[in-house]
This record gives structure tokens, sequence and C-alpha cells, in this order.
């Protein structure tokens, strides 16, 4: 995070981050998941990819002004471990669950068409949050809170390795990668969220947009992949800082 730029500025640079998250993962999903679709049934790699360029991609374009945290547990995390200021938690988290809503919305429009074609309300779920795949919310706790203590941890490992030093821009794209090998290590399990903007937004967008074939949100199991990676994000973040910081 650069504090040469203002609040407001770091703020939309949060919230366009969390858009292009969404818009590639989630647009990944859907064009796996969506019959019609020119990508469906393509399998979860190609998932996996979409969320690792869903997060290298705005960090590489936003890491040196934001932090490119896009991720509510990252940022109350780091708060916690007085890595970040407490008065700017909630602006921060308020964009990215607002880009998060925004990226989705934007997928529902341009592929409404293949969720009209897609009659499994499971399928079209999917394209918006999570859901464990046993039916277990411990299961996809346990699941969440791994891969986030994962990410948050080894993010920061990445960030301030002396191998990445002189060329932060490497911890970025690295970042980018290790997303895409949780998702493909994790995400038999739960997807997984790792992150509570990326699955509530969604899930709020679901609840609210008319679609033929939409089914319930499932707001049951929603609270496991927003308390999951929130717990992880004190664990995560701490034990860097305890270890390395």
């Amino acid at each position: 995070m650069d504090p040469s730029y203002d609040l407001w500025t770091r703020v939309a640079c949060e919230f366009i981050g969390t858009a292009i998250l969404i818009i590639l993962g989630n647009g990944t999903v859907a064009n796996v998941h969506l019959k019609g679709s020119k990508g469906y049934g393509g399998g979860w790699s190609l998932i996996a990819m979409g969320y690792g360029f869903g997060v290298m991609i705005p960090a590489v374009m936003f890491g040196g002004i934001s932090g490119n945290h896009i991720n509510p547990a990252f940022t109350i995390g780091l708060a916690t471990w007085g890595l970040f200021p407490w008065s700017e938690v909630a602006p921060y988290v308020v964009a990215q669950l607002l880009g998060a809503m925004a990226g989705q919305t934007a997928i529902v429009l341009t592929h409404k068409p293949y969720y009209d074609r897609t009659t499994s309300t499971d399928d079209v779920l999917a394209t918006f949050s999570t859901i464990n795949a046993a039916h277990s919310r411990v299961n996809g706790f346990a699941n969440e809170l791994l891969g986030s203590v994962v990410l948050f941890s080894c993010a920061l490992a990445l960030v301030h390795s002396p191998l990445t030093a002189t060329e932060p821009g490497v911890a970025h794209v690295a970042i980018g990668f290790l997303v895409w090998g949780l998702v493909a290590g994790l995400g038999g399990p739960t997807g997984p969220a790792l992150n509570p903007a990326r699955d509530l937004g969604p899930r709020i967008v679901h609840a609210l947009f008319p679609l033929k074939h939409k089914g319930g949100s499932d707001f049951r199991y929603g609270w496991v992949p927003v308390v999951a990676p929130l717990v992880a994000g004190v664990i995560g973040v701490g034990g860097w800082k305890l270890l390395l910081g």
C-alpha cells in the first residue's frame, strides 16, 4: 500500500480490483457451468486458472496503490495485528463487498441467455457462491479455514520475501499462482471462497436477481465462507508476523 494515495483512490482500487476478481473468477465458473456457453463442461482446471488470474491482474494493477487486499478477511487480519489502520477498515470492506456485487451483476447480465438454458439450480448457484460438496458446514469450515490461512500467510511471505524486495511485481504475479494452486487443490470440497466478499456479495446478488431457474441462495451455509476466512485472517497474518514479521 502506498499512503501517498488518498483513501478514496485506494478504496476505488479495492472496488475495481474485487470486481475484476469476480468477473474473471465467477465468469469462468459461469462459462463452465452454464449450458450453451462455449466453455460449457470445461472443467475445474479452467476454473482454477480463472481465479488465479482474477487475483493476479488486480494485484499487478493495484498492489502498489491500495495493497490490493480485495478481501475483507485480509484487511481485518492486517488491522488486528497492527499492519493496517482500523480507521480505514470499513471503507475498504464496503468497497470490496460492493465491488463483488458489481462484478457478479456484470456476469449475470452478460450470461443471461445461458442462465435461462441451465435448469440445474446447483449449477446456477455455483456461478455466484460456494457450496460444500458433502453438504457439511463442518467440512466446509475446515476447508475454508485451511485454504485461507495458507493464502494469507503465503501472500505476506511472498510480498516480503528477500527475493521480491526489488521486484514487487513478481510477488503479485506469484500470489496469482498461489490462488490458482489453492483453488485447484482445495476446490473439491467447497470451491473454495477464501474471501467473504467473493462469496457474500454474489450470494446477495443471487438472492435479489430474478432468474428463470434460480432456486435458493443457501444462506444456511452462507455464513461458513464468511466466518472461516475471517478467523483465518487473524491466524494467517498473525502466524506470519510472529514468525517473519
